[in-house]
């Protein structure tokens, strides 16, 4: 059974729990939000990303990516960039405005990287070919890449998205709720 709340403090809470609990869980619905940015001729550019942190108190989400990422110069470019979260067994929907930064090196990357280096995700970043690089005709995969090209040592970065604002939907047969919220406020708007 659902439980309806009520109240914009019940709501805030709920929506950082969820978004913890998906930073954890793998097959939470909230795991893999889209993030949307804007490419260099101004045109959007979405694709999905997964959730590796939520820090509430922050107010900040965490990401990780490679380095090469077109998403990472859009957002360099264009720090300002959108967040979709949608979660069937809550019926929500979360958009959420935020502002991103990348860290491509230094320690904090270099601590995150110990662990993800001993997952398998670490080919990930270890690939000598940049995500979205064209591969050879005769070539099918990644993997079948030039062996004489080195691979880098890591092209493993971490994405930061700090939460302006959030838009949050709730779907009911009872009837849909719709609020805007921020860091110290709250509105509810016509769903």
């Amino acid at each position: 059974m659902k439980i309806h709340l009520q109240t914009p403090q019940e709501i805030r809470l709920k929506i950082w729990k969820e978004l913890s609990r998906a930073s954890l869980d793998r097959h939470h619905d909230w795991r893999t939000p889209v993030l949307a940015s804007v490419d260099a001729d101004g045109l959007p550019d979405a694709r999905t990303v997964v959730l590796r942190q939520a820090d509430a108190l922050a107010g900040q989400l965490t990401f990780y990516t490679d380095s090469r990422s077109p998403k990472v110069a859009q957002l360099q470019t264009q720090a300002s960039a959108m967040l979709v979260f949608w979660s069937a067994r809550l019926s929500w929907q979360l958009r959420v405005r935020v502002v991103c930064t990348v860290i491509t090196a230094g320690p904090e990357v270099e601590a995150l990287w110990q662990g993800v280096k001993q997952s398998a995700a670490a080919g990930d970043y270890l690939s000598p070919l940049a995500p979205g690089a064209v591969l050879p005709p005769d070539r099918g995969t990644a993997d079948a890449a030039d062996a004489s090209v080195p691979a880098p040592t890591h092209s493993f970065a971490v994405l930061h998205a700090q939460v302006l604002q959030m838009d949050w939907l709730e779907l009911s047969r009872e009837g849909h709720r719709r609020a805007q919220l921020d860091a110290t406020t709250w509105a509810w708007l016509t769903p």
